[in-house]
């Protein structure tokens, strides 16, 4: 990840890796190393961007703190996301998640037990795949 030179940018924000996103996705870490063993990400995806295909080996929670996006589990329907959702991935499940194409999608990223490894990413999710997202 790279660091922002955004003016309006908090501290700390780093653009998500190109490997594993489509689009742009800005990403400043809440919680990072501490004694709990459990990270928090707030993560904004620009229109339309949205990250690969992965799973996470202790689970995730996603807390949708403002605009409309995307969380789709492989072999499963999108389900669309508003400011209040949450989500609550079991470990092991390969899944994506990002913004809608005509809104900024911004949500915490809640990784617990990160000693068992944060994310296993996989490939990235089509155009075709992002346009079924959308119904």
């Amino acid at each position: 990840m790279s660091t922002s030179n955004t003016p309006n940018a908090p501290a700390g924000t780093t653009q998500g890796p190109a490997e594993n996103f489509v689009g742009t996705a800005w990403v400043t870490m809440r919680a990072g190393a501490n004694p709990t063993d459990c990270t928090v990400g707030d993560v904004t995806f620009e229109p339309g961007a949205r990250n690969n295909w992965h799973s996470h080996p202790a689970g995730q929670i996603l807390v949708v703190t403002a605009g409309r996006g995307y969380y789709q589990e492989k072999g499963r329907p999108a389900q669309l996301l508003r400011a209040g959702d949450a989500v609550s991935i079991a470990p092991g499940v390969v899944h994506w998640h990002g913004a809608a194409p005509d809104s900024l999608f911004t949500h915490l990223a809640i990784n617990p037990n990160v000693g068992r490894g944060v994310a296993e990413w996989l490939q990235p999710v089509t155009d075709e795949e992002y346009r079924a997202a959308q119904g």
